[in-house]
């Protein structure tokens, strides 16, 4: 039995959510076989500063934390760049900064409650067109670069030799992988919106052995957690971004069962 009274907000906000979710999914596949897959958690907190600001100027929160994801994305890249630092460590020392700075800045608990935990209002037609064609962009960018992502993943000597330039394609990676958390802050808002990067993916790779398979498996793992939140949540009136991550995390424990060939 589906929730009554679905309205044409909440059916674009459900088509974003999917290819937002798929977005998100494959960028999870891809981190997973970075060894990065913990940064998306930590990355999504550097977008609390722009929605502290854009709440403060009152415009579309998710503009000003797109703008403190790209300053935080490219002082990553700089960073891994031109230090020692490690991408984990690099990560730690901007998201240590934003959380703070965030706090900071948010000084109502119904603004901090939507930055954390999404919820940004109504979807207007704009918002949903830039959403969608960041989700398209994303899809589209990973699979064309996936030959270059995974040579320079399992080996930048060969990947250099190659012709292949390491730091461009992490560059474009870091560029992704944020945009990616950026059309689903809207849904899961700062805090939880790395979950649907971590845990598909997770429960994709208990349940695949090819990398075709492991791919297209994160993504429907990922729609399947933002349809049965969306609706587990309109049914029982629960909190939107919180029933989605439970959701996926339900799907990642009965990936559990499936036995080792």
């Amino acid at each position: 039995m589906m929730p009554e009274n679905i309205t044409m907000n909440d059916t674009t906000s459900i088509i974003l959510a999917i290819f937002a979710a798929a977005a998100a999914g494959l960028v999870g596949s891809f981190a997973l076989m970075k060894r990065t897959v913990l940064a998306g958690d930590v990355m999504s907190h550097i977008a609390i500063p722009g929605l502290g600001l854009a709440i403060l100027w009152k415009i579309d929160p998710l503009i000003g934390g797109g703008l403190t994801l790209l300053a935080g994305i490219l002082l990553i890249w700089h960073l891994q760049k031109s230090t020692e630092l490690s991408s984990e460590a690099a990560i730690g020392v901007i998201f240590a900064s934003s959380v703070a700075l965030g706090a900071l800045l948010i000084h109502s608990t119904e603004d901090l409650v939507g930055a954390l935990f999404g919820g940004f209002g109504n979807l207007s037609a704009g918002q949903f067109a830039f959403g969608m064609a960041v989700s398209i962009v994303v899809i589209a960018a990973l699979f064309a670069l996936r030959n270059k992502l995974i040579i320079a993943l399992f080996s930048p000597e060969l990947a250099t030799s190659a012709g292949i330039n390491v730091n461009a394609v992490n560059l474009w990676f870091l560029l992704i992988f944020g945009l990616a958390i950026l059309v689903s802050l809207r849904f899961l808002g700062a805090l939880l919106v790395g979950s649907l990067i971590i845990i598909p993916a997770s429960a994709a790779r208990q349940l695949t052995h090819s990398l075709g398979k492991f791919l297209i498996a994160s993504m429907v793992l990922s729609i399947a957690s933002m349809l049965i939140g969306f609706w587990f949540a309109a049914r029982y009136g629960l909190d939107q971004g919180a029933t989605i991550v439970v959701v996926a995390a339900a799907l990642f424990v009965l990936s559990l069962f499936k036995k080792k060939d």
